[in-house]
């Protein structure tokens, strides 16, 4: 198993994917996002949602604001809808997906 070079817990389990960050290729860097899960009806991709707050400056006071992430779901990590995850940036691995999970945050 590689050292990825962020502090997280490796998966327990082996998978023999190239775009696994622990068991492949892929290499990963900042930012690390933490979100929950919307979506995992994509092969091998989830979607993610992070809440975050912004300040209005004109009527100073904070509104809510959402993004959405396409990421990997290496076959390792077993995430469902509604978990809370961490993701890091890798390179582009597709058309929308620059994103990898690479541990799921229990709390």
């Amino acid at each position: 198993m590689r050292n990825i070079g962020i502090e997280v817990k490796e998966p327990e389990e082996e998978c023999n994917d190239r775009k696994c960050p622990f068991h492949g290729e892929i290499n990963v860097k900042s930012p690390v996002i933490e979100g929950k899960v919307a979506s995992v009806s994509m092969r091998n991709t989830v979607t993610i949602i992070r809440e975050y707050l912004r300040m209005n400056r004109k009527y100073e006071r904070y509104e809510k604001r959402r993004s959405k992430y396409h990421a990997h779901l290496p076959p390792c990590i077993h995430v469902s809808v509604g978990d809370t995850v961490r993701i890091a940036y890798a390179r582009p691995l597709a058309k929308s997906v620059s994103f990898v999970v690479i541990e799921k945050v229990v709390k």
